[in-house]
């Protein structure tokens, strides 16, 4: 009796096994829409789209280059002499014409005591010069009184006087005046080398000018060479081994000379805005393109070009590493795509488009400006248009899909350049 017992018991766990098969294998089946009627199809693929809309969008350079100070110059002595004064060091800021250093010059502060002697010497002759031509003059003008009277009286009484004195008087009168034409001769003569003593006292007063040495131009001192006493010999002349007092550097403006290659070079013109980046300050300013080469070097098939940077705060200092970014072009109001919305196949550029009933179509498109993360589009698509930007391997033209937005980090970054 016990055997009928078990035969009803032995299907149980039979039962359970193929109960768990069929889960198993229902959990791996693709999920599926059911149509009016009982007939399955395959649920829509859901694919990422953006709308095409109208943003600015620009396409900029980034170039390195290194900052140099505006102006940099050695600052010699124009004359020789020893450093009796130092007012600056390593990092003194200076303004233009400030006194930076005096040197003491013996031979030609002997030089200017001469000179003033020598005026002194002139002036004298002058003044004696001056009174000699004062009393030549007076005596001239007695005889010259006393030859008009007697010309006078014969013309009134002829014969009331003898010829000969007529004559003595006029000879005296010529001869004086003969004297006060020598004495203003003299006069000038004496006159001509005080002027040329105080010439030569106003060129040794400039020279003896330059044993104080001022700055050229507003700027800070970056290297000092001279110490006190130290003998500084004239920088005029190239023969000599002329040793300059400081090194001054104009750090009001710098300026970033950048190679620009010359693809680019059409793009580039005086006055276009530069944003400059300073990574060792994490510090972005603002420049200007000053200056243009206006010719590609032949060797590196770039042109120089500088930008100015202002630094009133003087955080600015030789050397630094800095990036300029310029702006090559620039559309206001373009229909723009993401770049991986693109497929380029040769010259011909095609996207995918989610149209309004859900399926994919392709489109050819004709691209304008580009940057690192869109494009302009020129024709093919329209404001509004949903583009795919999701992988697009397994799409097809035809295709229905479930389109759903997403935001793009990058694609917004474009926007905003």
């Amino acid at each position: 009796m016990g055997g009928p017992g078990w035969q009803a018991k032995a299907p149980a766990p039979l039962a359970t096994a193929l109960v768990l098969l069929l889960g198993l294998l229902g959990g791996c089946s693709t999920p599926q829409n059911v149509r009016a009627g009982g007939t399955a199809v395959e649920s829509a693929t859901t694919v990422g789209v953006t709308p095409v809309t109208r943003e600015p969008i620009s396409r900029d350079l980034t170039l390195s280059s290194e900052l140099v100070p505006f102006q940099e110059i050695d600052v010699y002595a124009k004359q020789s002499g020893y450093v009796r004064d130092l007012n600056v060091d390593y990092g003194s800021r200076v303004e233009k014409g400030q006194l930076m250093a005096t040197l003491e010059i013996p031979e030609l502060e002997a030089q200017l005591m001469q000179d003033a002697a020598a005026i002194k010497r002139d002036g004298e002759q002058v003044t004696r010069a001056q009174n000699q031509v004062a009393s030549l003059e007076a005596q001239h003008k007695v005889y010259h009184l006393q030859a008009e009277r007697m010309k006078g009286v014969v013309e009134k009484q002829p014969g009331l006087l003898a010829q000969q004195e007529i004559d003595n008087a006029v000879g005296k009168d010529l001869e004086a005046e003969a004297q006060v034409e020598a004495g203003k001769s003299a006069l000038e003569a004496a006159q001509s080398q005080l002027e040329q003593a105080k010439a030569k006292e106003q060129q040794d007063r400039v020279l003896f000018d330059y044993s104080q040495i001022r700055a050229p131009f507003a700027g800070v001192v970056t290297q000092r060479y001279a110490n006190l006493g130290a003998l500084m010999q004239a920088g005029t002349n190239s023969s000599t081994q002329a040793m300059p007092l400081v090194r001054l550097s104009q750090d009001e403006i710098f300026r970033l000379v950048i190679p620009v290659p010359e693809s680019y070079v059409k793009y580039i013109k005086v006055g276009d805005p530069v944003e400059v980046r300073v990574p060792s300050l994490d510090k972005v300013l603002p420049g200007k393109v000053a200056r243009l080469a206006a010719t590609v070097n032949a060797d590196t098939r770039t042109m120089h070009t500088e930008v100015d940077v202002p630094n009133p705060s003087r955080f600015l200092i030789p050397g630094l590493y800095a990036e300029a970014k310029l702006r090559l072009e620039h559309k206001n109001g373009a229909l723009v795509v993401p770049l991986q919305a693109v497929n380029q196949a040769g010259p011909q550029a095609t996207v995918l488009v989610v149209d309004g009933a859900g399926r994919i179509q392709e489109r050819k498109v004709a691209l304008g400006l580009q940057t690192a993360t869109d494009a302009e589009v020129i024709s093919g698509l329209g404001e509004g248009d949903r583009v795919v930007v999701s992988d697009r391997g397994a799409l097809k033209a035809g295709m229905e899909v479930k389109p759903q937005i997403v935001q793009l980090e990058q694609f917004q970054s474009g926007k905003d350049q």
